[in-house]
């Protein structure tokens, strides 16, 4: 049976490759997306910094690599996914709840956009998966697939679907998958090829929701919450540091290491 889906999103491309790529298939109805616009994230706030700064050198090389990855998809697939353009933080506003409470959708998915304070989590409780980039609980909050390369800690890549909840990436765990790592891979590539995976994942966890069966598996880690004043010229050094070495490290451990930070894994 075709779901009806709304999306929260934001409007870099990345976001754009996501809802471009969900409204092209024919399992799915998507009826709106709502997407914030870029005002206030990190980029934003980053661009008056000197061009030699190691912050934004990783953000100008983040947005090539989502060129590379998406541009070509999404200047060649038609928008059927019916796109509302918001400023960031308006998806509380009372009109946008209340327009999405009317259309009443089978699921909201919600994937980079603002934190939700509105009665969304009441109304469309059970029915609203958030997809945080991230491995949680082992990292929530901003930027969670960068500090695994700060720590070194390659396996901790991944995306999490979760049901939302009030909190900052504390729903509970539907699914999760790690990150596809290869030989020679950048930061940027290993996080897009993910966002690829992601929505593909996504589709697949849609079509089988009504019969998904609740995990009993639990990570019980507390986990660490970063913010974006922890994203430092430091930070990002340390991530660069060694990455090949870290990423073959990684790759011919990887059994070990994998089975030594557990994941929930929804069998979709």
């Amino acid at each position: 049976m075709m779901k009806k889906i709304i999306i929260l999103t934001g409007s870099e491309l990345r976001h754009e490759f996501f809802r471009k790529y969900m409204s092209r298939q024919t399992s799915v109805k998507i009826d709106h997306t709502f997407c914030e616009s870029l005002k206030g994230n990190l980029a934003s706030k980053v661009k008056d910094e000197a061009k030699n700064s190691l912050r934004s050198k990783h953000l100008k090389d983040r947005e090539k690599s989502e060129i590379d990855f998406f541009e070509s998809f999404c200047q060649l697939t038609e928008d059927k996914s019916n796109p509302i353009f918001i400023e960031k933080g308006e998806i509380n506003l009372e009109k946008h709840v209340n327009k999405i409470i009317s259309l009443n959708p089978d699921l909201i998915i919600s994937y980079g956009c603002s934190i939700i304070r509105s009665d969304l989590l009441k109304v469309f409780s059970g029915r609203f998966i958030n997809i945080h980039l991230g491995l949680s609980p082992y990292y929530r909050g901003s930027g969670t697939n960068f500090w695994p390369f700060v720590e070194d800690k390659l396996s901790l890549i991944g995306t999490t679907f979760m049901h939302i909840d009030e909190g900052v990436d504390t729903g509970k765990i539907i699914h999760q998958i790690r990150a596809n790592i290869i030989q020679g891979d950048s930061i940027h590539s290993i996080g897009n090829r993910l966002i690829q995976d992601s929505a593909k994942e996504c589709l697949k966890l849609i079509k089988n929701f009504d019969s998904l069966k609740e995990s009993k598996e639990t990570t019980n880690i507390e986990g660490r919450v970063f913010k974006n004043k922890d994203f430092t010229e430091d930070s990002i050094q340390e991530a660069y540091k060694n990455l090949d070495r870290k990423i073959n490290n990684y790759l011919e451990n990887k059994r070990l290491i994998d089975k030594e930070f557990p994941i929930i894994n929804a069998s979709i």
